[in-house]
């Protein structure tokens, strides 16, 4: 079973605007809202795949209730705790090709309620799949993923992790199976200049040697990927196309591994499908389908180093 953990959901309340005048009213030419956070796009990318998965995490008052209406609407399984607090809203204003976001402040997340959600995971068998993505609640202690990762290991429990900055340096010490840094957040785990894909070879290769991780799979934007893991090293090259909605481009990745893995067990194809559908959700206004990302699929060219 594929678990997906979002433990700072959000609505993400998307508004289009002609003109942006600060200071001044502003009216939207559309708006509209969808349950937000990293693990819930990973959810709900998998279910554009045909995968089943179950979302867990925190979700609270009536915009928590948005959001698994949201769910339950679209058949996706979730079994969050339940918080006294509303879940935050994010507003994204978008003109043109620009985007401003404003993001809510976090509920609170009190002990009781991270115990409530620590029973879940106890409950999780050997062979599953768990995707822990995104950012953490202020409240929430920033060795949390690495707690979680720790708890999964014993279990034999796949950990896929995508965070940055202190959440995943703490993570990453206790070698989760994947993990999907961009080359910034690879050059700040390291406190150093990525200037190459040699630098990105070199440091990539350190986290899966002496970190233990399975699968590194470093994404560059335009220049496509890095993969460095127990399937070798290899370069892979971006699809063309005009981006147009970078927001879950990176969830979509993660839920492209997971797809394709879980199939072929094949590391490189299960990169290829990655990078594919990470630029299929780039190209799209919403996050991507089965069908446009193996339409990417033929672009995405592989070398190995």
């Amino acid at each position: 079973m594929i678990y997906t953990v979002t433990l700072n959901p959000a609505i993400d309340y998307v508004v289009n605007l002609e003109t942006f005048h600060p200071g001044k009213v502003n009216r939207s030419q559309s708006d509209y809202k969808e349950a937000g956070g990293k693990g819930i796009n990973v959810s709900r990318v998998l279910d554009r795949f045909g995968v089943s998965s179950t979302a867990l995490g925190f979700v609270g008052g009536f915009t928590g209730k948005f959001i698994t209406d949201y769910l339950s609407e679209k058949k996706i399984e979730h079994d969050f705790v339940s918080l006294k607090q509303d879940t935050r809203i994010n507003v994204k204003l978008k003109r043109d090709t620009e985007e401003t976001e404003v993001n809510g402040v976090s509920p609170t997340i009190k002990e009781e309620e991270y115990q409530a959600f620590l029973s879940k995971i106890e409950q999780l068998k050997q062979g599953d799949i768990v995707v822990l993505a995104g950012s953490l609640p202020s409240s929430l202690s920033t060795n949390v993923y690495k707690e979680i990762v720790a708890m999964l290991k014993q279990k034999v429990v796949m950990a896929i992790l995508d965070t940055s900055g202190a959440p995943l340096i703490e993570a990453i010490k206790a070698s989760p199976t994947f993990i999907k840094p961009n080359h910034h957040e690879l050059a700040e785990l390291f406190d150093t200049a990525v200037k190459n894909d040699q630098d990105v070879v070199r440091l990539a290769k350190r986290l899966h040697q002496e970190q233990k991780i399975d699968h590194v799979l470093i994404s560059m934007a335009k220049a496509g990927a890095i993969y460095v893991g127990t399937g070798g090293v290899i370069k892979l090259s971006a699809p063309t196309g005009t981006a147009v909605h970078s927001v879950g481009a990176g969830d979509s990745a993660v839920a492209g591994f997971i797809y394709n893995w879980q199939r072929s067990e094949n590391a490189e194809e299960a990169a290829k499908y990655a990078v594919a559908a990470g630029s299929a959700t780039a190209f799209s206004k919403t996050l991507c389908t089965k069908d446009e990302v193996e339409a990417l699929l033929p672009q995405v060219n592989v070398t190995h180093i």
